[in-house]
């Protein structure tokens, strides 16, 4: 009698190990609803923990590292890719005007709302600085010097220093020399393309340990600032929030992806959730700028060329957080040392911080480093800067995160309004935006 062999039956849950089935339904949630949980949980650990919450630090510092590490080589493999795939030179002649125009538009409605939250709201009317420490911030950046910056003397120390805005030119550059190039530099255009996904698909392996790295930072945030020292800069804090809410879904939600762009904002906010809450616990643009550009192809769209030609260059230049904060933060300067201020003062507030805004460094409290440049305009002095600062800093971690959030939106925006108005989106993978 010869044995049977049972055909083979389909595994189920219950015939995988628990350890199989942990793995099942970790990876089944959204990832972010497990970024999301992750930052609840986090807030409360480091509030019960207090300073010991310092002990698991390297974690987010790790998935920091991580981020960007992978920042430079991304950023000039997907501009170049992107570059080269456009075929025609004047296409990108057309995004990179419509991207610069619609940067200086958002930052400067961004600094009109800074100034009309913080007027309203007056922040700097009883402040004291009694137990402050001076804190100069350094000269601010140079205008002319950042722009000849952007023209690099070696490409490849620029990438080993990580100035974004000299990578971009260079890869710029390269996508051009593809296309004029014609079809014997399509063994480059491959390998461009190719080197782009591979990035793209680090990158997804990186944002898997997203939910740890969030959970670090938060939980040492709050367990070395707490949210009681945030009772001294409480109505500051209530202007961050209020001006960082109107910029983003009404700015950004609203006026870009609704009326400029012609699209529901729901989907759009829905797909960039990652985006979002890695730049809330990172504080960094530039940190988000990989996620960023995985969102905005995976989720909202975007064709490559234009995420890889919009996003890098906002994640350097696209700082509507930033612009609101300088705003309110010269605001509150006048208001606690009594400055007086005319329509005309308004006015170079405004155009002073739109200008100085771009230069915006996009790391944590970068905003801070052109500040005296604004407040040097209406007459405070250094001393009374250095003064704010010091009064600011130590709280301005948690007041970066919030203002982080518009600065992630405004760079995704654009880039969804910009592909929609080039015809380089994927209005049915929009729509249907989800995680991957």
């Amino acid at each position: 009698m010869t044995d049977t062999i049972a055909p083979d039956t389909p595994e189920t849950p219950e015939r995988r190990g628990p350890v199989r089935r942990a793995f099942g339904w970790w990876f089944g949630i959204s990832l972010w609803k497990r970024i999301l949980a992750a930052l609840v949980l986090g807030a409360a650990v480091g509030v019960a923990w207090g300073e010991g919450a310092t002990s698991i630090g390297w974690i987010g510092t790790a998935f920091v590292r991580l981020i960007r590490m992978l920042v430079v080589p991304l950023v000039f493999l997907t501009i170049a890719s992107g570059v080269a795939a456009l075929a025609d030179p004047k296409r990108l002649g057309s995004i990179g005007v419509k991207t610069l125009a619609m940067y200086v538009f958002t930052t400067a409605l961004a600094v009109t709302t800074g100034l009309v939250v913080a007027t309203l709201i007056a922040p700097g009317l009883g402040a004291s600085f009694a137990g402050a420490i001076p804190k100069a911030m350094g000269t601010p950046p140079d205008t002319a010097q950042m722009f000849m910056e952007i023209i690099p003397d070696n490409p490849i120390g620029a990438m080993a220093e990580g100035k974004t805005l000299a990578v971009i030119f260079f890869a710029i550059l390269v996508g051009a020399g593809v296309i004029a190039a014609g079809k014997g530099a399509e063994p480059v255009r491959q390998f461009l393309n190719a080197g782009s996904e591979v990035m793209l698909r680090i990158v997804g392996f990186v944002m898997e340990t997203a939910p740890f790295g969030v959970f670090a930072l938060i939980a040492v945030v709050m367990g070395t600032t707490g949210p009681s020292s945030f009772i001294a800069v409480l109505k500051l804090g209530l202007c961050v929030v209020v001006g960082s809410a109107i910029v983003t879904l009404l700015v950004h939600g609203l006026i870009v992806v609704r009326l400029m762009a012609w699209l529901s904002p729901l989907p759009f906010f829905r797909g960039i959730a990652d985006a979002i809450m890695v730049g809330f616990s990172t504080s960094s643009s530039s940190a988000t700028l990989p996620v960023a550009i995985r969102v905005a192809e995976r989720n909202l769209g975007v064709s490559p060329p234009v995420a890889s030609t919009v996003l890098p260059l906002g994640a350097t230049i696209g700082m509507d957080g930033a612009a609101m904060y300088v705003a309110m933060l010269t605001l509150f300067s006048a208001q606690a040392f009594g400055v007086d201020l005319s329509m005309a003062d308004y006015l170079v507030i405004a155009a002073t911080t739109t200008i100085v805004a771009m230069g915006v460094a996009p790391v944590p409290s970068g905003s801070l480093f052109v500040l005296a440049a604004v407040l040097h305009a209406i007459g405070i002095t250094p001393e009374q800067t250095a003064i704010v600062v010091g009064f600011i800093l130590p709280f301005d971690r948690i007041l970066d995160m919030i203002r982080t959030i518009p600065n992630v939106t405004s760079d995704l925006s654009i880039a969804t309004a910009v592909a929609r108005w080039e015809g380089e989106m994927d209005v049915a993978r929009y729509t249907s935006a989800d995680d991957v």
